[in-house]
């Protein structure tokens, strides 16, 4: 293979990575932890965070509903994380030590 086709599929591959970088960012991702329901895009940015009211939450409960506001947030990142290596694993095959 010479040099210019290596280079031609090289930039190839940069242009599919980054159209699927680009997928993945406009993708969002939702999980609900009891009444708390966050929503974010695939650039890790917090889109929404939705507290589905309780007749019984008192103020004292504060410490819960932090905690799962941040269970929703950590359990959307964590989507994020696995669609990016979903989509973006295989080109780690192509490019060993990229990622």
């Amino acid at each position: 293979m010479n040099m210019q086709a290596m280079l031609r599929q090289a930039q190839n591959l940069q242009k599919d990575m980054l159209k699927t970088k680009e997928e993945i960012d406009k993708m969002e991702f939702t999980s609900t932890s009891s009444f708390v329901t966050v929503k974010v895009n695939g650039k890790k940015e917090v889109l929404s965070v939705k507290i589905n009211a309780l007749e019984d939450f008192d103020v004292s409960d504060m410490e819960i509903l932090e905690e799962m506001i941040q269970v929703a947030v950590n359990d959307c990142l964590k989507q994020v994380d696995k669609e990016t290596e979903k989509k973006m694993g295989k080109y780690s095959s192509m490019m060993p030590g990229l990622f």
